[in-house]
């Protein structure tokens, strides 16, 4: 959830460490801070608001030209947005600093224990709290200090550790939160929890595992357990390039990945769909061949925009697969005591593989026996590493915090897994192909639709003082509605809400008043008529209805007052065409309200933590 960046080599550590913290600052901006050890001294700096305001704060300061530090940008989970909250924390006896993502469980019992042995804290966090335990562990050997207070803590951590008496070594750690080590040339490392913040300077590195301790000096690196078992860690090519995290001429990033989707589908599918022979062909699960053909039940799990995907996800295992389908929170599921009966597959859908909770829910149903698959987009991800086998979206880096291109991606992924296992159970070859064909077409209707952003726009702008929207859809459109109100609350903190169209009418509808604007996704096809007759109920009570609906149809526009158009696709698809004017909408509602709209309020990209 928040950014971690570390840094020892040869170099001053202050711009490296402030520009891969720049790179992360989507993970969390609520604060930032940075510690640099100079000629033996350790200075430390925090700020509350952007990394903007530290690197202000510390211009021409002196103590900050050493070439080891580490920094932090904090998404606050324990204790409010303070300086003194801010990371990174020390110790109060031997100039130990201390960055860190995840939450420490035992750290109410671990501080009154500190307490009594004299420690006195300045913060209301967790991690101040791990800081003092290793400086009461810390007799000269840093890497010593770590591995034992690591075997004291429950919870989640990514560290990285430094101290003024040792000037020449950083340590790091994780459990259950993403870290990485690149390894620089010159005998320089990078440490961070994500790629953005490294591939500028290298593209080999090494990704933790949990419990890994790595102790770095400029000479090298030695890498262990908690327990200080020597491992010996792949290191790895970083699948991610500089110009894949750059703006690019575009003004917000999440306007950036809405117009990359076209190419992210084509990504997606490249290699995957065998025209010839009428299959889709999915490497990751070749090996599972039979246990997707035999499966009786799928479970997806997820959080957020990755459970809309999911959902859209089983509405097509349940159509074109036949099998028994459901979406669970992920939050919910290992909490529940859930049911996992023999041929059951898991599937964690998740964009950064990192996500606490469905991860979490991935371990739980390990444990139960089913099979446990992934749909994640970051390569090496812990959700990667920890499936028994999975497909990557293959989108690139998604940087803006409102996902936009993932959930295309997601959805493109499950609708092959759909159709791959669709294909083994009932579907012929010449249904397969003319699914593939209409999938081929995507990106080009993709790009057909982003054509009228302006359009969009325009609309958008009639609406944007409206506090209270309605978004509804029916049948695989039902998860395209709650995907438009989250994106429109995300960014613009617009309240909207997402519903079936067929439930408004029991409660909802008492919403309704004049104005408000209510947006149908009204697309041909079975359930057209249905929609219809929903939005007939909205316009008698003042509602304006906003309505995304095939092209060339006319009939249309005597029922809404605004209408965006979509090219015609199969209903199994239409999802990922009809998503498209809806993030455009909440893009632009953020953008005219004034927020920013890369980095909204109280959001973080990846919830690493529970």
């Amino acid at each position: 959830m928040c950014g971690i960046v570390a840094y020892i080599g040869s170099k001053v550590a202050r711009p490296i460490l402030l520009e891969g913290l720049k790179r992360l600052e989507y993970r969390g901006y609520d604060s930032a801070g940075i510690a640099i050890i100079q000629n033996g001294h350790l200075s430390v700096q925090k700020k509350i608001g952007r990394v903007a305001n530290l690197e202000a704060a510390i211009e021409g300061k002196p103590g900050f030209d050493g070439s080891l530090g580490l920094c932090h940008t904090r998404w606050a989970t324990h204790g409010g947005v303070t300086d003194f909250n801010a990371h990174p924390h020390t110790d109060d006896r031997h100039g130990i600093a201390l960055v860190h993502n995840g939450i420490i469980e035992n750290y109410s019992a671990l501080k009154t224990y500190l307490q009594e042995r004299g420690h006195t804290f300045n913060s209301q966090t967790d991690t101040e709290v791990l800081a003092m335990l290793i400086g009461e562990l810390y007799e000269g050997d840093l890497e010593k200090a770590v591995q034992g207070a690591l075997r004291e803590v429950t919870g989640a951590y990514a560290i990285a550790v430094i101290c003024e008496k040792e000037p020449d070594v950083l340590v790091c750690a994780r459990k259950g939160s993403p870290l990485l080590v690149g390894i620089g040339s010159e005998n320089e490392y990078v440490v961070a929890s994500d790629g953005a913040a490294i591939i500028a300077h290298t593209a080999r590195a090494i990704h933790l595992d949990d419990y890994n301790v790595v102790k770095i000096t400029r000479e090298g690196f030695r890498t262990t357990d908690i327990h200080n078992t020597a491992l010996s860690p792949k290191v790895q090519q970083l699948e991610l390039e500089l110009e894949q995290i750059e703006l690019g001429g575009f003004q917000h990033f999440m306007l950036k990945e809405i117009f990359e989707q076209p190419k992210s589908v084509r990504a997606c599918l490249g290699g995957r769909m065998d025209m010839r022979e009428g299959r889709v062909v999915l490497g990751g699960l070749a090996a599972f061949a039979k246990d997707l053909t035999k499966a009786k039940r799928v479970i997806l799990t997820a959080q957020g925009t990755a459970l809309h995907a999911a959902m859209i996800g089983r509405y097509m295992l349940e159509d074109l697969a036949k099998i028994t389908c459901t979406t669970e929170y992920a939050s919910e599921f290992r909490y529940r005591n859930p049911v996992i009966e023999e041929n059951t597959i898991v599937v964690a859908v998740s964009q950064s593989g990192e996500t606490a909770d469905t991860l979490a829910a991935l371990h739980e149903a390990k444990e139960r026996g089913a099979l446990a698959l992934g749909v994640v987009n970051v390569v090496g991800s812990s959700i990667a590493r920890e499936t028994d086998a999975g497909v990557y979206l293959r989108v690139g880096p998604e940087i803006g915090v409102a996902s936009t291109k993932a959930f295309i991606g997601q959805v493109t992924v499950l609708s092959l897994i759909s159709m791959h296992i669709a294909r083994k159970r009932f579907m012929s070859a010449d249904q397969c192909l003319d699914m593939m064909r209409e999938m081929e077409a995507i990106p080009a209707k993709i790009e057909r639709i982003l054509e009228q952003s302006q359009r969009i726009k325009r609309i958008t702008e009639k609406y944007v003082e409206r506090e209270n929207w309605l978004f509804l859809g029916r049948g695989y459109n039902y998860p395209t509605a709650l995907e438009g109100a989250l994106k429109l609350k995300e960014i613009s903190y617009i309240h909207a809400e997402g519903m079936p169209a067929a439930e408004m009418k029991h409660g909802p509808i008492a919403l309704i008043n004049e104005g408000l604007p209510a947006v149908f996704i009204a697309n041909k096809g079975r359930q057209y008529e249905k929609v219809m007759s929903n939005i007939q109920e909205v316009r008698s009570r003042g509602g304006h209805v906003i309505a995304v609906a095939t092209e060339g149809d006319t009939e249309i526009n005597k029922h809404a007052q605004d209408v965006m158009y979509i090219p015609e696709v199969c209903e199994p698809l239409s999802p990922m065409l009809a998503v498209v004017p809806l993030q455009l909408m909440a893009y632009y509602a953020a953008v005219a309200r004034g927020h920013d709209v890369d980095k909204p309020r109280n959001l973080a990209k990846s919830v690493t933590v529970e």
